[in-house]
């Protein structure tokens, strides 16, 4: 099966080059365009025609337009195209609306890069299986298909971390040069040792880089920055 070509729709433009340096991660995963607004988004689908771009990654909050107008005006105009959400957007009016509209998955900032992965391998196993020739046998084969889009999620969180507060964690970091588990600590008000925690886990999944802070007395601090 060839590359499964992206459209990354992301109006921040490290978020965006961050989004493609992850998709380019993945195995099968082609990015072949990067849009800033909605208008450049529909531009690039219209030259597109239909031919070159599998999935777009979609940004909700856009500058001159929302992301769930752009899925209107896609599925008013034919396309066919798949979406993939990543975005803040936490309203579950917005969500049902996206799901209405088509959108395969739904992906909440922030993320890690191992909870992307999944979503991205999912829906390639979805896709290979809808591609297929033929049609299907049974009930239990759509079902297959639906539940490799929307089972449980693959890389789960190890015991005793949660999402809530590794998106804390991630927050504090994401716009800092460097912070040792301490200061991450204080700024998020848990502990030094629950901080440093999340930090290494973010850096196992490679959410995050640690190096060491010298200059100080004793043993060097390790600081923890995003990537």
């Amino acid at each position: 099966m060839t590359d499964i070509r992206v459209l990354v729709v992301e109006d921040e433009p490290l978020l965006a080059e961050a989004h493609k340096a992850y998709t380019e991660r993945v195995p099968g995963f082609v990015v072949v365009g990067v849009a800033y607004t909605a208008q450049e988004a529909m531009a690039a689908l219209r030259r597109d025609d239909g031919t070159g771009i599998d999935l777009v990654l979609l940004d909700f909050r856009l500058p001159d337009l929302h992301g769930l107008d752009v899925c209107r005006a896609l599925r008013a105009a034919g396309s066919g195209v798949d979406v993939l959400a990543v975005t803040s957007a936490r309203d579950l009016a917005v969500v049902r609306t996206a799901v209405s509209l088509g959108v395969t998955h739904y992906l909440l900032k922030p993320f890690t890069f191992a909870a992307f992965r999944d979503k991205l391998e999912r829906y390639a196993d979805y896709r290979r299986q809808a591609l297929a020739d033929g049609e299907v046998a049974a009930q239990h084969e759509v079902d297959r298909m639906f539940a490799t889009l929307r089972g449980p999620a693959r890389h789960t969180l190890p015991k005793g971390l949660d999402e809530q507060t590794l998106g804390t964690v991630l927050g504090a970091l994401s716009d800092r040069a460097g912070l040792s588990a301490t200061e991450v600590g204080q700024r998020t008000g848990i502990s030094r040792v629950t901080a440093r925690r999340y930090l290494e886990y973010l850096v196992d999944v490679e959410r995050a880089a640690r190096t060491p802070r010298y200059g100080t007395p004793g043993r060097p601090e390790m600081e923890y920055r995003a990537v």
